[in-house]
């Protein structure tokens, strides 16, 4: 056991993996979302953000597979991670990362609760201000991995320019939306992820359901459904996956409001008891809800 108990970590983004950027950032457009501006990675992927105070949506594309590199031993890649998600299982949420305020420590901390034995890995790259200006970002993450789910991916991540990442003006979105609010995983057999998610978040606190439960984060929360869960929550059919991720929620202030929008646009929706939703096969293979908040 690490000698001090660690501190829960709050949710910082969700990487949405898409074959079509453009129309993907378009989409979420209609949706109500500013999008953000196009970003390229040196390792193969580029990607455009939908920002919320203090978390942001990762919309990513492969663009250079050739400059995609391979995982190694301790490396985790995270351009061959999203490609092999697009192969595999298709488009949709692939990866769910925390926030972090030292990735080296978070690393010694998953290599000892024994959820992952990875180097951390540090990239910068150039961002646009609101007014076009050009600014340095960077960032520093650490991986761990579920063993009994392959398909989802999961890391921390460490702003090390934050000040020049977080903007309130790209915070403002058309749909009302202040916040992403959780991130939805279904699994076959809760149970059998919650030692990996408790060591995962710093021991977030569990909010118990059925076979369900919900871990509460300092932002955020993290929704575990088994099959019957999902399917009252978001209609979902039962598959034979063990664990993927569904989709995310996030608050808006007027439900009302965004079924009218929804509506114009010709996007199709269903509701629910708490929270309408965008059908994952009507959204790029990523369930989208909007929650009143």
């Amino acid at each position: 056991m690490p000698a001090t108990a660690p501190s829960p970590r709050g949710l910082d983004h969700l990487v949405i993996g898409v074959r079509d950027l453009h129309a993907a950032g378009q989409f979420y457009e209609k949706l109500g979302f500013r999008v953000g501006a196009r970003n390229r990675h040196p390792w193969g992927t580029e990607n455009r953000i939908v920002q919320f105070p203090g978390s942001f949506l990762e919309l990513i594309a492969v663009a250079e597979e050739a400059a995609i590199p391979p995982h190694g031993e301790r490396r985790f890649s995270f351009g061959a991670f999203v490609r092999d998600a697009l192969a595999g299982q298709g488009e949709g949420l692939s990866m769910l990362v925390l926030e972090s305020t030292d990735a080296k420590a978070d690393a010694a901390a998953f290599k000892e609760a024994g959820i992952g034995d990875y180097e951390p890995f540090f990239f910068e790259r150039r961002g646009q201000r609101p007014d076009g200006s050009e600014v340095r970002v960077a960032f520093e993450l650490a991986f761990a991995a579920d063993s009994r789910a392959p398909e989802c991916g999961f890391f921390v991540c460490q702003q090390i320019e934050p000040q020049n990442f977080w903007n309130p003006e790209f915070q403002r979105h058309a749909n009302g939306a202040t916040a992403l609010t959780s991130a939805v995983m279904l699994a076959e057999e809760p149970a059998a992820h919650r030692a990996f998610l408790s060591a995962f978040t710093g021991g977030a606190e569990v909010l118990e359901g059925n076979e369900d439960y919900v871990l509460a984060l300092p932002r955020g929360r993290i929704d575990v459904l088994d099959p019957e869960a999902a399917q009252g929550a978001y209609h979902v059919e039962p598959d034979t996956t063990p664990a993927r991720f569904l989709g995310f929620c996030v608050s808006v202030p007027d439900l009302d409001a965004v079924a009218e929008r929804l509506t114009e646009a010709e996007i199709p929706f269903q509701t629910g008891e708490e929270r309408l939703f965008v059908p994952p096969d009507a959204a790029f293979g990523c369930m989208i809800a909007f929650e009143q908040g």
